[in-house]
């Protein structure tokens, strides 16, 4: 920096210094001051030499004026004039002057040199105070009511110097107002100085260019016209407007203009009583109307007015005032627009790029902002919003529909298409309504945007099925835009998406044929071309198996809803249609005449031809959706309310009709729809049996009784009669007519005494015993209790000896003989004094059950025998290890299905060992050699099941594990090297990961010796086995021993006091 800037600097501090007297006085004495030091003091000679330099150029100079504050104001803008002028030539010698060679510049020693308008902090101080006098005396004294932030409401001192100039009238305003301005824009023509001045006057600069630009002709109060600039002085401020707009921060300029349009109210802060308040002129409203307007539609105009007002916000309350505010401005087309088409072309897609943002709380304001403009738009210019709003957001999604070449969807589109769709950030409106989405504004959302996103659903669906295949972070949106859309859709409207996305409606809007989805380099996803299969059995195999794997996606999704009723309502109607099938079938053979082959055309005949097998591959995809929505989704889901199951049991009842006028033969040859039948009516009678049935309840099934009537008339089974008989008369008299053997969880409805008597007949009870093991088949949780839970679950059956019960555990009936065999195990888990004299016929019926071909039978087997080892393990335990070594031992055992009954006994010592818990030292040691001697079995079966128990067994044994380490390290070895059967090896793995997740931290004291040994057979299997599952067993084993090596060499610091107490 040269000596001439500190000495015009220190010229600029001795003039605008404070000298504790009056502020005329001080602005008198400052001024002379300055005069005696430039004539005195040599080091102000450059400093008086410039000043001459630029009294002479400016015209407006007048040093005979009598106004003290003018003569002021002229003195700093001569020496604000002198600064700018030799900075200005300092700046051309310093760019002129050739830098330093670049080895000079490695030199630690050596500093960059500084441009000379480079100012220090105490410089940019001085120049600070003397922009402030030129604009408190020589700009806002001279602006008219009305326009900027008057003195008055800005400080106290302002408010002083407001009243000091205003004391009287002020000649020539506008060509001071003139003067002021154009040395103010001088100075921003140096970087350096224009921060200065734009930082902190920059409203006072732009309200002094639009009064002198565009201030209309006023009168004075004398009457007389005041002076007026030329065309060629108002000419130079419009144009100095229109640079200032395009060249300083969009944001800045935005909030002044809102502040000079708002007026004198707008600030109110620290505003004296005294000050006059007013709105701005209509004049100037207009004009920053305009220019705002021109702002808005240029590009990034909508982000510098999103900033302009919300930079700075904390995302309080008062911000999401601001933020509707702003969208209100953002859909309202100004007047001064040429057409709404033109305004909402430029604006729209400006709204949705305020959905990019990075930073959190930035992006919170942006997006609630461009959230509450769409549902302003979609509210008040649906068209304009569908237009230029929803079609460009959407557009990459119609883009995956369209069959061209060209068509295909680069992975940032559809990554930005699905954010932008779907934004998790949770924002919070000031009146309490969470916003969640684009879609979602206020919680309610709007019509528009639910038939929008209808369009493209096929293609997020099929989007989601592709993530659920592959790691994508575009799975999480997708799901969440589908599982919003099915909650927020009518009734109809989602069952027919439903539909369409299950493959049982017609293709629409579905993806290319020729295009699929593939991988993309960032984790998300891509359209590109397809490559066609060449063999036809590929081609139908992927076909295939991409149905099925869409349906699964489906359910899960259902899945997620169990807090709805559509996944109910969904299943009743694919059932609705199901009953329809027979009757439809049964009316098309009666109606359907004779085709006369020889009147129609070709295409006609094919049509007819190709009918029915449409219909039978329609009624397939309904089935085969129905089976998938069966065996994925619970019947909590499906069915969750009574008047769900209650349109459940109408549509089997209404299948179970069709056809009852026939001969009876063939359903008494179908004992499957006899079977399910008497299930659907047991849930009815369990219904009715509920704890609390109310009104809604009664008159919901109260749709049934015509079907009930049907069956207890038509139906050849005599059983099912007397069940619709009863179960008719309960629901018709609301409960207070009850067979005496109709179950009974809860008393009737009605008044006790008012119940009617019935006479049963005898098959009453055989019928009662059926009714309830269907109820028990249904749902057996509801009917027995689990082993660990108390007596207060116990089944409401009328008490029967156990003679009783054993001999219905014989009964060829699966439900009856299944039920019986869960009331044993119950039996057996109470310590009922019956079955515990009898455990040896209760052993042997359980046994014998074991064998049997129905699941449900050998299941309810297996749990009774699960039962009996834990409470009698000792003899148990030897009986069913002599049967998992040696096979079955009863006399009537197959011999053929000895294996399968093998791996039943397999099962149940594997959750008796599973109930051992400290008891496992105890009596683990005989089933550790048994099993140690399956895993030499010929059968591969009986190897894994022997090694899956070896490897639950272990992880209850703790430190008694420790004498049988090296021949359990032996066997796993050896199985992992030498067995040629996958299943076996695996189960071999896995019985190390189960021992080192069992052990825990004890590891390295209980297998220390062979630790090794283990951790080179994984290794081994990872680096050599053929079977991926093996290797991944291998890697999770791995993982568990790197765990707890670290938790050994780097155990968890604890901070502990310990307190010793000394003797």
């Amino acid at each position: 920096m040269t000596r001439g800037t500190p000495a015009i600097l220190s010229a600029i501090h001795i003039l605008t210094k404070p000298l504790g007297e009056a502020l005329l006085a001080v602005l008198r004495a400052n001024r002379a001051l300055l005069h005696e030091r430039l004539q005195s003091d040599s080091s102000f000679e450059e400093v008086r030499r410039l000043r001459e330099e630029v009294i002479v150029a400016a015209d407006w100079f007048n040093g005979d004026t009598e106004d003290p504050t003018w003569g002021f104001v002229q003195e700093c803008l001569l020496l604000l004039l002198t600064l700018v002028r030799h900075l200005s030539a300092e700046l051309k010698l310093f760019q002129h002057t050739p830098t330093p060679s670049a080895a000079r510049q490695r030199t630690s020693e050596m500093a960059p040199r500084l441009p000379p308008d480079v100012l220090s902090v105490g410089q940019q101080q001085t120049l600070g105070t003397a922009l402030q006098f030129v604009v408190s005396l020589g700009l806002c004294p001279y602006l008219a009511t009305g326009v900027g932030v008057p003195l008055g409401r800005r400080s106290t001192f302002g408010a002083m110097v407001d009243k000091l100039v205003r004391c009287g009238a002020v000649p020539a305003a506008g060509h001071r107002l003139f003067t002021t301005t154009s040395v103010l824009l001088q100075l921003t023509e140096l970087s350096s100085l224009a921060t200065l001045v734009f930082t902190r006057h920059l409203g006072d600069v732009l309200a002094a260019l639009c009064q002198l630009g565009y201030q209309p002709c006023r009168t004075e109060r004398s009457g007389t016209e005041e002076k007026k600039l030329s065309a060629e002085e108002c000419q130079t401020c419009k144009e100095a407007l229109k640079s200032l707009l395009g060249k300083v921060y969009q944001p800045m300029i935005i909030k002044e203009l809102l502040i000079l349009q708002g007026g004198s109210k707008q600030v109110s802060h620290g505003s004296s009583s005294r000050a006059a308040s007013g709105s701005a002129p209509t004049w100037l409203k207009g004009l920053c109307g305009q220019l705002l307007s021109k702002l808005l539609m240029q590009p990034k105009g909508v982000q510098a007015v999103v900033r302009a007002i919300l930079e700075g916000g904390t995302g309080g309350e008062s911000d999401w005032r601001k933020c509707d505010c702003v969208a209100r401005i953002l859909v309202t087309c100004p007047q001064q627009s040429a057409s709404a088409d033109t305004y909402y072309r430029q604006v729209c897609h400006q709204i949705l790029d305020l959905l990019h943002f990075k930073d959190k709380l930035t992006a919170q304001q942006h997006q609630r902002v461009a959230t509450r403009a769409v549902l302003f738009m979609l509210q008040e210019k649906p068209s304009m919003a569908q237009q230029y709003l929803l079609t460009p957001l959407l557009r990459p999604l119609h883009h995956c529909t369209t069959g061209n070449l060209q068509a295909a969807v680069e992975e940032w589109e559809l990554t930005r298409c699905m954010n932008d769709v779907y934004k998790v950030r949770t924002t919070k409106h000031y009146n309490g309504v969470i916003s969640n989405s684009i879609w979602v504004v206020g919680n309610s959302p709007s019509a528009s945007l639910l038939k929008a996103l209808e369009q493209v659903l096929p293609v997020i669906f099929s989007l989601f099925c592709f993530t659920k295949q592959n790691v994508s972070h575009l799975r999480a949106p997708c799901q969440e835009i589908l599982l919003w859309y099915l909650r927020h859709a009518e009734k109809p409207a989602a069952l027919s998406a439903l539909r369409q996305l299950s493959g049982l409606q017609g293709q629409k809007n579905e993806v290319a044929a020729d295009f699929h989805f593939t991988p993309g380099s960032d984790g998300g996803a891509r359209l590109s071309s397809r490559e066609r299969c060449s063999e036809e059995d590929d081609a139908l195999y992927e076909k295939l198996s991409g149905e099925q794997w869409r349906l699964e996606c489906l359910m899960q999704l259902l899945a997620e809803l169990k807090d709805r009723d559509l996944p109910g309502d969904f299943f009743l109607d694919l059932l609705q249609e199901l009953a329809s099938w027979a009757a439809a079938t049964d009316e098309d053979k009666e109606d359907e005449p004779e085709p006369y082959v020889s009147t129609m055309t070709l295409l006609e005949v094919e049509r007819r031809l190709l009918a029915p097998s449409s219909r039978r591959g329609q009624r397939l995809a309904s089935l085969q959706v129905l089976a998938v929505m069966v065996d994925c989704l619970q019947h909590t889901v499906l069915l969750r309310k009574t008047s769900q199951v209650v349109d459940f049991l109408m549509s089997m009842l209404q299948r179970a009709c069709v056809g009852l006028d026939q001969a009876p033969g063939p359903h008494l040859g179908n004992p499957v729809e006899s079977e399910t039948l008497r299930m659907g009516m047991g849930v009815v009678a369990t219904l009715l049996s509920g704890p609390e049935i109310s009104i809604e309840d009664y008159s919901s099934m109260s749709r049934l009784l015509p079907l009930l009537e049907s069956l207890s008339q038509k139906h050849a089974d005599v059983v099912i009669q007397e069940l619709a008989t009863d179960l008719r008369a309960v629901i018709a008299t609301h409960g207070a007519y009850r067979p005496e053997n109709f179950p009974a969880v809860a008393p009737p409805s009605r008044n006790p005494e008012t119940t009617v008597k019935n006479n049963s007949v005898p098959s009453r009870k055989k019928q009662n015993m059926q009714t309830e093991a269907n109820n028990s088949r249904i749902n057996p949780q509801s009917s027995l209790p689990d082993s660990r839970t108390s007596g207060t679950r116990n089944l409401s059956l009328p008490t029967k000896p156990l003679s009783d019960w054993l001999l219905e555990a014989c009964d060829p009936d699966v439900p009856t003989r299944a039920f019986a065999l869960r009331v044993l195990t119950q039996m057996v888990q109470n310590k009922n004094p019956e079955a515990v004299q009898a455990q040896e016929k209760v052993l042997m019926l359980f046994l014998e059950n074991l064998e049997h071909e129905d699941s449900f039978i050998y299941l309810s087997a297996i749990q009774g025998l699960s039962a009996l080892a834990d409470s009698y393990p000792e003899r148990i335990l030897e009986r069913l290890l002599k049967d998992f070594q040696h096979g079955p031992s009863l006399p009537t055992s197959n011999k053929e299905h000895s294996l399968e009954s093998r791996l039943k006994v397999g099962e149940v010592l594997m959750r008796a060992s599973r109930a051992m818990g400290e008891l496992a030292a105890h009596l683990g040691r005989p089933l550790i050699v048994v099993f140690l001697q399956g895993t030499r079995d010929p059968d591969q079966s009986v190897r894994a099941s022997s090694l899956s128990n070896l490897g639950e067994l272990c992880q209850k044994l703790d430190y008694t594990l420790g004498p049988l380490a090296q021949e359990l390290s032996s066997c796993l070895t050896a199985l992992i090297k030498t067995e040629m059967e996958a299943e076996v090896r695996r189960a071999a793995v896995h019985v190390i990961t189960l021992l080192l997740r069992g052990l825990g931290d004890k590891t390295t004291q209980v297998l220390g010796d062979v630790l090794l040994d283990l951790y080179r057979a994984l290794k081994w299997v990872v680096r050599s086995d053929p079977d991926d599952v093996a290797v991944l067993h291998a890697q999770l084993a791995l993982e568990e021993i790197d765990d707890l090596m670290r938790r050994f060499i780097f155990p968890e610091q604890k901070l502990e006091k310990k307190i010793v107490v000394l003797p």
